[in-house]
């Protein structure tokens, strides 16, 4: 078979680059292994996908190179998905953040994606494996379970590690590396951290108690929202925001209660309830539960008029800037991203299209950049494969 534009992988980036494409009249195949469709965007959001972001900016994403996603998601923006989702009709709404969800089921949009490859005569092939790729004179010669495909460009948007129960591989990474593209080193992102030895046993038994809003803060880079604990450590979106930044022996805080003034809010406990012990005043502002292990373990407790104001304000500031000692993550198994891929320095940002194969596009998650949990990710993936689909 010959076709002018092959892309590997059917998630978002690789369905937006093949509408893109062939809405200018290019013959375009999507082949992916899985046995449908936008997987990743069928159990985001909680099936209700969190397909892009109101404050969407270059602010909000990791890379090497934190200026090579600017040119993408300037030439295709949110407005623009939106536009799209609008015109299918699909009813969404903003949760909190600037974040938007459908109203009814993720499955609206990828539903949406292939009714748009239908309209522009894109061809999607599912439960398909690749086996060889191979550059020749003409292209590109890429050898499938369905046999073999002639392609005068070729597009990997075949995601990340991220998630392997839905059929995440490293394919894309060892296909740049066959072509001489440098990878940079990838990790677990948006992922629950875990704790080990005593800091397990000591908060193990709090599973399930969660936090509204907590800020958790990595050097200089924090976040507000809500925290989780779990019988393995702690997650929340406060946390997998700060899981991309956080790494093995870094230092992480969280501010428990970052809304109110802690210090001052304890004066003013002693001044109404002298007679309560420290420990039940603060399970008024804290999950009970928490706040008695947090006595038990690190404030101590006695009755509140016997405080000084500089031992309340002091134990506010602890609360304040609450030390966690993680061990790891949960690893790829449940991250939402995978951080690092190819190398930027070897795309092109206008057309993510390789310096050194041309004709050869890397798009999505593959790529060494990486958004914030709310919808980023999927922003970049529209916008990274809008802009090969613009020239492939």
């Amino acid at each position: 078979m010959k076709v002018d534009v092959l892309v590997i992988g059917a998630g978002a980036a690789g369905l937006m680059c093949a509408i893109t494409a062939g809405q200018r009249g290019r013959h375009v195949l999507v082949l992916d292994h899985a046995n449908k469709p936008g997987k990743k965007i069928l159990m985001s959001g909680g099936g209700r996908c969190n397909f892009t972001n109101l404050g969407v900016t270059p602010a909000q994403y990791l890379s090497a190179n934190p200026h090579f996603c600017k040119s993408a998601l300037a030439r295709y923006t949110q407005w623009d998905f939106i536009t799209l989702v609008e015109k299918h009709r699909i009813a969404y709404h903003e949760k909190e953040l600037g974040q938007l969800f459908c109203d009814e089921s993720s499955k609206l949009v990828v539903r949406m994606l292939l009714d748009e490859c239908a309209a522009a005569g894109v061809r999607v092939e599912t439960s398909c494996a690749v086996e060889k790729v191979r550059k020749t004179e003409e292209g590109f010669a890429v050898l499938t379970a369905k046999g073999e495909v002639h392609a005068d460009s070729l597009v990997i948007a075949s995601g990340g590690l991220s998630i392997p129960s839905m059929g995440a591989t490293g394919f894309g990474y060892e296909l740049a590396r066959q072509f001489g593209h440098n990878v940079l080193p990838t990790r677990a992102g948006l992922v629950p951290l875990t704790l080990s030895g005593k800091h397990l046993e000591h908060y193990q038994d709090l599973a399930g108690v969660a936090l509204p809003v907590a800020e958790t803060r990595v050097d200089k880079r924090h976040f507000r929202a809500g925290l989780l604990f779990t019988h393995r450590g702690i997650s929340g979106p406060s946390i997998l925001q700060i899981s991309s930044y956080w790494q093995p022996g870094g230092d992480l805080r969280v501010d428990l209660s970052p809304e109110q003034d802690i210090g001052d809010w304890l004066v003013a406990q002693r001044a109404a309830r002298p007679a309560a012990e420290l420990r039940n005043v603060l399970g008024d502002l804290l999950p009970r539960r928490l706040a008695q292990r947090l006595c038990e373990l690190w404030l101590g407790s006695k009755p509140m008029r016997q405080y000084r104001d500089a031992e309340l304000h002091d134990t506010g500031a602890r609360l304040h800037d609450w030390p966690i000692v993680a061990s790891g993550t949960e690893g790829y198994r449940t991250a939402e991203v995978t951080l690092g891929g190819v190398d930027t320095d070897e795309l092109s940002s206008a057309t993510m299209q390789s310096k050194r194969v041309p004709g050869l596009y890397f798009i999505g998650e593959v790529v060494d950049v990486t958004g914030w949990l709310g919808g980023y990710n999927f922003q970049w993936a529209w916008a990274s494969g809008h802009a090969a689909g613009e020239v492939a």
